[in-house]
This record gives C-alpha cells, structure tokens and sequence, in this order.
C-alpha cells in the first residue's frame, strides 16, 4: 500500500503494558522466561526476545490514531517497499536494516533473499506477492521468518494470496503468526484464515493490517473473527507475552490494542 507520506514521529519514548493470565487452553509457568511482541498499528510489530534484543517489523509513520513511538532497533525488518511498512525516520536506533524487496527503476522491484544471523537471532525472507496476480497491480511482498529463544515468528507483510505448498514448506514451522486481514490490499478474513491453516502455527496467530483511518473500504478483523473456537480479545494493551515453555492445544487468536502504552521502552540490553 503505497498510500502515506513519511510522517517523523516525535512521540515520547514508550512502551507498553504487560498481558496477564494466558487463554486457559494454554499452559506455561508463571517464572517461564517469554518472548514480546507489542503492535503499533498497520502491520508495525517490535518483538523483545528474553535477552531484551529487540526486531521491529514494518515501521510506519501513520498519524492518529496510531502515532506509533519512536522505538529502538537491534534489527529492523522491511517486508516491501511502500511507505506505510517502511519509514525508517520512526526509529530511534534501526540496529541492523533487512529488505525483503528493493525498488529498482521505475516500477521494477527485485526480492532480496536474506537468511542471516545477528547474535542468536536468524532472520530470512521468502518472496511473495502483493496481489492474487504475481504482483502485477501491487507488486511484491516478502515474508519475514524469525528464529528466535526457540521459537519461530512469521510475518505475512502484505501478503496477497494463498501459498502455495512450496512456500509452506519453506516458511517452515510457525509458533506465531502475524497475518494481514483488511482485505483490498491483502487477504482479506477468509483468506487469512485459509493461510493460517495451510502454516498452521503453534500458539498465537496476530491479525493485523486493518483500522486505518480514511481507508473505509478496509475491512475490520471480524470477518477473520467469525468463526474462531479460540479468540482473545486484548484491546487494552498492545503487547503479548510468549513465555519459552507455552504449551498448547490449539493457537489462540488474539486482538491487540494500539492505545497509546504507558511505559517506557525497555534499555537495550
């Protein structure tokens, strides 16, 4: 979605509040040491592994009501090259910058295939498309997969249609996934759902890209909703704590908030 011009934040240095009890379906100990994920709007997501290393996907500068803060960066994660996914100025410190598509001349763009390591966390692409038509109205798009204290974190960017069985098989396991479901631009509710259940992740599935203001014809999160056995509604915070040792039957699917958080960030550490 090429769609907003680049807004620097000034916004204050915060972060966000803490999640509470987990879904009853899934089970950790209370001492367990976790994994973060807070949401900022669109398709915006800063993930803090256990050692405070911080991954910030999709940086936007999307004013209210999303006013994302200017957050900090170990490794910064561009899932393709429109300015509502890649406005680096909104960060304070980007650490180490991955593109998963480049912008050649004109309209030509090129997947860039990453799989590299920055200290213990390994990072690697595989390239989608931004439309159902091989990128011929939108262009392309790259999935980013995170390994991380164990666990593996997928993002979707905006991802256009349905996978084929290669690309499964290449994203590979999944124990949190982060999906794009306004429809329009990128799956919309039903397609989503057809893609979690083709990477069918382990714990958490993270419905984002939806809700942005003055882009009506976007739908909201309920058509994906419809239907979901295991649905967490977060509204009042914007973070999600993964502890390492979760256990569960079924991934739960939960709505973030994007209200502006009450804490500070965490150091980098």
């Amino acid at each position: 979605m090429r769609r907003f011009a680049a807004v620097v934040a000034g916004a204050a240095l915060v972060s966000v509040s803490v999640l509470g009890t987990p879904y009853p379906e899934l089970r950790a100990q209370d001492n367990a040491r976790k994994v973060k994920l807070r949401w900022y709007g669109q398709s915006m997501f800063q993930l803090e592994t256990s050692a405070g290393k911080l991954v910030v996907f999709d940086p936007h500068a999307i004013p209210t009501p999303f006013n994302p803060p200017r957050l900090t960066a170990d490794v910064t994660l561009i899932s393709h090259p429109h300015n509502d996914h890649n406005v680096l100025e909104v960060l304070k410190e980007k650490g180490k910058v991955f593109e998963g598509v480049k912008a050649g001349k004109g309209a030509k763009q090129e997947w860039v295939a990453v799989d590299e390591k920055v200290g213990t966390i390994r990072v690697r692409t595989l390239g989608t498309f931004h439309d159902a038509v091989n990128g011929t109205q939108r262009g392309k798009n790259s999935v980013w997969i995170v390994e991380a204290d164990g666990l593996v974190v997928a993002h979707l960017g905006d991802l256009g249609h349905e996978l084929s069985a290669e690309q499964v098989k290449a994203i590979g396991k999944v124990d949190v996934l982060m999906v794009p479901v306004g429809g329009i631009y990128t799956l919309n509710g039903d397609q989503a759902k057809k893609v979690v259940e083709q990477l069918k992740p382990r714990l958490y599935v993270l419905p984002m890209h939806y809700g942005v203001p003055d882009y009506d014809e976007l739908l909201g999160p309920e058509e994906f909703f419809d239907g979901q056995k295991n649905l967490k509604r977060m509204k009042e915070t914007n973070e999600l704590e993964v502890p390492l040792d979760l256990k569960a039957d079924a991934p739960t699917v939960v709505q973030l908030g994007w209200t502006r958080p009450v804490k500070k960030e965490p150091e980098k550490k």
